[in-house]
C-alpha cells in the first residue's frame, strides 16, 4: 500500500538525515528513509534541511528519491509516449530515468513504439510499484457535486466532432465545445477550466472562461489591436492569418470584431482594423 509518510509516486517533503558515499538519506516523519543519489545532491543541501523530492521505483524496484519532477504523479491521468515493448507489455516515458510499465492486461489495443497512450498511474500492491493503466473506464466515475463556475483541473485526451474530451479532476469525463474555444488547445494539455453544466449522465460541460464574466476573447482582441494600433486584417481574412495573430478561430474573431465595432472602439475599412480615433 502507499505509505502515509513516504509516498511512492508523489512529491514528498523529507528531512536530510545522513550522508553516505552513495548520497543522502532522507527521513519521513515515521522514521522511514530513502536514498537521494549523489547525482541529485547539491552543495546547498545540509543535514537537517527539509527538501522536496519525488519518490519512484529504481531499476531494481527499490524506492529512490529524485529532485527531478515527473510529468504526471500517482493517481493522475496523462498522455504518455510508448518507448519500449516486451512480451508482457510496454514501457512509457513519464519523465523519470526508469520508464513506467504498462502491462498487457491494462491495455485495450496493440501499441507501437512512438505511439501515444492515455492512462492513469496506479499502484500495484503485489509488486509494490507504480504501473500505468490505459483502461480508462475503470477509473472514470459520474460527477455529482459540481456547481456552475466551479474551477476544475482538466487533461485534454481526445479531439471529437463536438470539441475536446477531457478528464476532470482525475475522476470524471467532460467536454470543451469547439464553438466555445477561443485559444489554441491540443491533446495532452493540462490546465484549469470551469464547470458550465453538470449533465444527467454525470458528465461535465466545460468552459475555459468563467461563465457570465466579460468575454475574455473580446478583451484579448482589443488589447492586441490597441498595441498595434492598426492591423492588415479583417473579418474576411483567412483563418490561418487570424490564428497566427490572435491565436483564435475565425468565428471567435468575427464575434469579437463585430462586438468592438458596435461598442465604437474600432473600425474596419480598406482591408485593415484599427482603433477608432
Amino acid at each position: 500500500m502507499i505509505e502515509e509518510y513516504l509516498k511512492l509516486g508523489s512529491i514528498n517533503i523529507l528531512k536530510i538525515s545522513k550522508k553516505t558515499p552513495q548520497g543522502l538519506y532522507l527521513e519521513a516523519l515515521d522514521g522511514d528513509s530513502v536514498l537521494l543519489p549523489n547525482k541529485f545532491v547539491t552543495d546547498k543541501m545540509k543535514i537537517g534541511d527539509e527538501i522536496e523530492v519525488f519518490i519512484y521505483n529504481d531499476s531494481e524496484d527499490r524506492y529512490v528519491a529524485t529532485t527531478k519532477k515527473p510529468v504526471y504523479e500517482y493517481d493522475e491521468f496523462g498522455v504518455f509516449r510508448v518507448v519500449g515493448k516486451t512480451d508482457f507489455g510496454y514501457f512509457v516515458d513519464f519523465g523519470m530515468e526508469k520508464d513506467l510499465f504498462l502491462p498487457l492486461a491494462n491495455t485495450k489495443k496493440e501499441l507501437k513504439i512512438g505511439d501515444s497512450v492515455i492512462g492513469k498511474i496506479v499502484y500495484d500492491e503485489k509488486t509494490d510499484r507504480l504501473l500505468l493503466d490505459s483502461k480508462l473506464s475503470r477509473h472514470i466515475t459520474k460527477a455529482k457535486f459540481y456547481d456552475t463556475n466551479d474551477k476544475v483541473k482538466i487533461l485534454v485526451i481526445a479531439k471529437t466532432p463536438l470539441g475536446y474530451k477531457c478528464i476532470v479532476d482525475d475522476m470524471h469525463e467532460g467536454m470543451l465545445f469547439d464553438n466555445e474555444i477561443f485559444e489554441n488547445i491540443r491533446v495532452g494539455d493540462k490546465r484549469f477550466a470551469y464547470v458550465k453544466n453538470l449533465r444527467k449522465d454525470g458528465k461535465l460541460d466545460l468552459s475555459l472562461q468563467k461563465i457570465g464574466s466579460r468575454d475574455e476573447v473580446i478583451e484579448k482582441v482589443y488589447t492586441i489591436i490597441k498595441q498595434k494600433k492598426e492591423l492588415p486584417l479583417t473579418t474576411k481574412s483567412s483563418p490561418q492569418e487570424i490564428k497566427k495573430t490572435f491565436g483564435i478561430s475565425k468565428k471567435a474573431f468575427k464575434h469579437a470584431i463585430n462586438t468592438l465595432i458596435k461598442e465604437g472602439k474600432i473600425i474596419q475599412e480598406d482591408g485593415v482594423i484599427k482603433i477608432k480615433s
